[in-house]
């Protein structure tokens, strides 16, 4: 979540006037993530979301995340719920670009997750799982292992410091890519189930927000995704490995879901696939997110230290033991 698009009362206004809902008497500005813009919008009974979408969403995938969101909410997952306008969409114009409100979830994200919240994590990922495999709707992942080559090659690396950094990524990804397991189960996965989209409530996990990267995916890669964002410690000034944490993950999620053995054996080049994709979207944000933007850019070397940590590591029991 982020703030790109200023909104004012007579936005506010528009927004009334295309929605059965109380009137709006509060609106502020989001600025955690770096996608869309966000809002926290109030009433005096309620509070809702409004997301205005963003370049790097297009307009005719949006209608995926919003059936996504109710197909899930309708099997009693904890997710936000898109409201329909006046006209029956979920989809209104605002500042020339599409829009949408979606009910608040309750709680908030945490500092840091403990070993019973990354087991909480692991079921509700594997429930999931477990109601997007069989449904019909569909996305291409922009975020997929195809999609990083061109986004690496579109990095500038405008000082000579950068050169090795540059030779370093380049041979990591020509190999992840070699190395992409294929025939594994698949289906729609989150695919960016960081620690401020999991929301918790007296310490229990009270939902999950933020699909607009939701795509047909591996379902190992969101476990992928999820040990790089969730299951590593910072101290004294690097990130280190939390076994303990992912295993607890795992836990959770073959409580709901097994993991096939096949599936075990993909985890290294995954969790490389995965640290790969947020390093290369930070370096792009770090040098192409505009100065006035309200927005927190969030530090690549972070996942530059992952990587290394994954390429030392030399199979699934390493990930546990």
């Amino acid at each position: 979540m982020a703030v790109y698009t200023k909104i004012n009362k007579k936005d506010i206004d528009l927004i009334n006037d295309q929605f059965e809902m109380e009137r709006i008497t509060h609106f502020e500005g989001i600025k955690k993530g770096i996608e869309n813009t966000n809002y926290l919008l109030r009433t005096k009974k309620d509070k809702f979301i409004l997301t205005i979408f963003e370049k790097r969403v297009s307009n005719k995938e949006i209608p995926f995340f919003m059936k996504l969101m109710e197909i899930l909410n309708n099997s009693n997952i904890k997710c936000p719920k898109p409201l329909k306008s006046k006209k029956g969409t979920h989809l209104i114009n605002l500042k020339n670009k599409k829009a949408c409100i979606v009910s608040f979830i309750n709680g908030r994200d945490k500092i840091k997750l403990n070993l019973k919240n990354c087991y909480e994590v692991g079921k509700v990922i594997a429930n999931i799982h477990q109601i997007t495999k069989k449904i019909k709707i569909s996305r291409k992942n922009s975020m997929g292992i195809k999609q990083l080559g061109p986004l690496l090659k579109s990095l500038k690396f405008k000082s000579k410091k950068f050169d090795n950094l540059q030779q370093i990524l380049t041979n990591n990804l020509k190999e992840i890519k070699k190395n992409w397991p294929s025939k594994l189960p698949q289906g729609i996965i989150h695919g960016d189930l960081f620690i401020d989209n999991i929301f918790f409530n007296k310490n229990k996990l009270s939902g999950v927000i933020d699909f607009y990267f939701a795509a047909n995916d591996i379902f190992m890669y969101e476990i992928a995704i999820c040990i790089n964002a969730l299951c590593f410690d910072y101290k004294n000034s690097k990130f280190e490995i939390n076994k303990q944490k992912i295993k607890k993950l795992i836990n959770g999620y073959e409580s709901v879901k097994k993991i096939s053995i096949k599936e075990k054996k993909s985890l290294k080049i995954l969790c490389r696939g995965a640290a790969m994709r947020y390093l290369l979207t930070r370096l792009y944000d770090y040098s192409n997110t505009p100065k006035t933007a309200l927005i927190k850019i969030k530090d690549p070397n972070e996942y530059y230290q992952k990587l290394i940590i994954h390429n030392k590591l030399r199979s699934y029991k390493d990930y546990l033991n």
